[in-house]
C-alpha cells in the first residue's frame, strides 16, 4: 500500500506564493509518475502538474495551461517527495490540491488523465484571496 501525504496549503494574497509537497511512503515502485490535481469548490477535479522520475535518469514535467508558467513542480526521486511551487497565484487558483501517483508510468498529456493515478493524498486546502 502507498500513502500520500501533501502540506504546505493555506491563505496567501493574491500574487503571492505557496509551496506545496507531497510525500509517499509505503511500496514504492521504481518508477511511477507523481501528479498535482486541485479541486474547487462546486467544479470538478482538475489536473495541474505532473512529473515522471526514474533511477536511470531524467525527468519530464507537464502543466495544465492555467497554470504555465507561474507554477513549478519538482520531484525528489530518491525520497519519492514532489513539491509544487506556485507563484502569481490568482483567486481562481483557490481548491483543495491533491497529489498522486500513476504507477502505470502515464506519459506527455496522458498524464492529465486522472483516472490512470492509483493512489491519492487527502489534500490540502489553498486559498488565495483577491
Amino acid at each position: 500500500q502507498v500513502r500520500l501525504v501533501e502540506s504546505g496549503g493555506g491563505l496567501v494574497q493574491a500574487g503571492g506564493s505557496l509551496r506545496l509537497s507531497c510525500a509517499a511512503s509505503g511500496r514504492i515502485f521504481n518508477n511511477y509518475v507523481m501528479g498535482w490535481f486541485r479541486q474547487a469548490p462546486g467544479k470538478e477535479r482538475e489536473f495541474v502538474a505532473s512529473i515522471s522520475w526514474s533511477w536511470s535518469g531524467g525527468e519530464n514535467a507537464y502543466y495544465a495551461d492555467s497554470v504555465k508558467g507561474r507554477f513549478t513542480i519538482s520531484r525528489d526521486g530518491p525520497e519519492n517527495t514532489a513539491d509544487l511551487q506556485m507563484s502569481s497565484l490568482k483567486p481562481e487558483d483557490t481548491a483543495v490540491y491533491y497529489c498522486a501517483i500513476d504507477s502505470g508510468y502515464c506519459s506527455g498529456y496522458g498524464c492529465a488523465d486522472q483516472s490512470l493515478y492509483d493512489y491519492w493524498g487527502q489534500g490540502t486546502q489553498v486559498t488565495v484571496s483577491s
